[in-house]
């Protein structure tokens, strides 16, 4: 069984991801492609495009929330993602047993839902958003009338046993919106299938791979997918410290000596969430000065295929700057690479700025 080094896998997972070269891909096959994108918040999405694709523009997406071609729905992990239509059917009934997982031992609802019909309390929550969608707020005050609940605890448990999408105007580029709750059955106009928890490791690995059983299981949130990828027909292959790897077997992996474009990557960019052994972009150490203690993630600096730093924009009154903060000394080329990258995208991001600046913090 051929082993691959970490350098091996950091350039496989750069090409899925579309980070090795940009690649001309209309934003709905990008989304496809990339098995969705971490929606957390309601704009890293548009950054995560606006990094792969050349001449990404925010109103093809926009344009795709408002058609319903892609949705913004909780999946993996419980968090929010936007992914295809066709992929939130496929994938929600997979991921159900974390919702129900949840519902069970959630500290915060857990006991105020304990003496519900789960079922009953989601059958009514279904009933109420087909006449039209609602708002989390206002879906739970309506359940509240026939269930004395907190309604922050009826809304939950809908969201665990519903499909819930967060329709438009919620995080469409330039706009505000409450979360607001629409069934996705009933949204894209599509039953759910049965699950397929297969199709799920196939799409992962095609985004994200070669990867350990592990590192499907830390994207998903569920477990027990070891038992599924041993039926299938997969490549294996061995990493530096012996764990096995899976992956497609049309897939092929890079050479590991291909050169690493410096990147700058959105808020919350996939590519340091999706595996349980992240030092294949990020260490340990860099990791926890990325992603904050009450879980937001920073837009990061990616050089050498690996994370070196973090960007953010900061705005006061009609000037926007972009301030990158290296941690580490980095080589002039590669320090004026992300520089350019920084004025494109400040300029990108905040078009209505009179003024636009970078600026390029010493490494601490």
């Amino acid at each position: 069984m051929e082993t691959l080094s970490r350098r091996a896998l950091n350039r496989a997972t750069l090409e899925r991801q579309l980070l090795l070269r940009r690649v001309k891909m209309s934003a709905l096959d990008a989304v496809e492609h990339l098995a969705g994108l971490q929606a957390q918040a309601p704009f890293p999405p548009y950054f995560a495009l606006w990094s792969r694709l050349p001449g990404f523009r925010p109103a093809e997406l926009s344009g795709l929330l408002e058609s319903r071609q892609v949705v913004r729905i909780a999946l993996m992990r419980g968090t929010v993602h936007l992914v295809t239509a066709a992929d939130a059917l496929a994938w929600r009934p997979v991921v159900q047993v974390l919702y129900e997982r949840d519902l069970k031992q959630n500290t915060q609802h857990a006991s105020a839902l304990a003496s519900l019909d789960h079922a009953e309390v989601a059958s009514a929550a279904r009933e109420l958003l087909s006449e039209a969608p609602l708002s989390s707020t206002a879906l739970g005050a309506e359940l509240a009338k026939r269930w004395d609940v907190p309604p922050a605890s009826l809304t939950h448990l809908a969201r665990g046993r519903l499909p819930l999408v967060q329709i438009p105007p919620r995080a469409i580029w330039g706009k505000a919106g409450q979360t607001t709750y629409a069934c996705l059955d009933e949204w894209v106009g599509e039953p759910l299938p049965e699950p397929s928890p297969a199709s799920l490791i196939e799409r992962y690995l095609r985004a994200f791979g070669p990867a350990t059983v592990a590192d499907v299981q830390a994207w998903a949130g569920i477990t027990r997918l070891g038992e599924v990828a041993a039926s299938m027909d997969l490549r294996r292959y061995r990493d530096p410290d012996g764990r096995e790897l899976l992956d497609l077997p049309e897939l092929t992996v890079p050479d590991e000596d291909v050169p690493a474009p410096p990147r700058l990557l959105g808020p919350f960019d996939q590519m340091i969430l999706s595996f349980a052994d992240r030092t294949r972009v990020i260490s340990d150490e860099y990791r926890k000065r990325v992603i904050t203690h009450n879980g937001l993630v920073k837009g990061t600096l990616l050089v050498g295929g690996q994370v070196r730093g973090f960007w953010e924009i900061t705005k006061s009154k009609k000037t926007a700057v972009v301030v990158l903060s290296p941690f580490e000394k980095l080589p002039k080329r590669d320090l004026g690479a992300l520089e350019s990258a920084a004025g494109r995208l400040v300029e990108w991001a905040e078009p209505a700025a009179e003024t636009r600046e970078v600026r390029i913090l010493a490494p601490e």
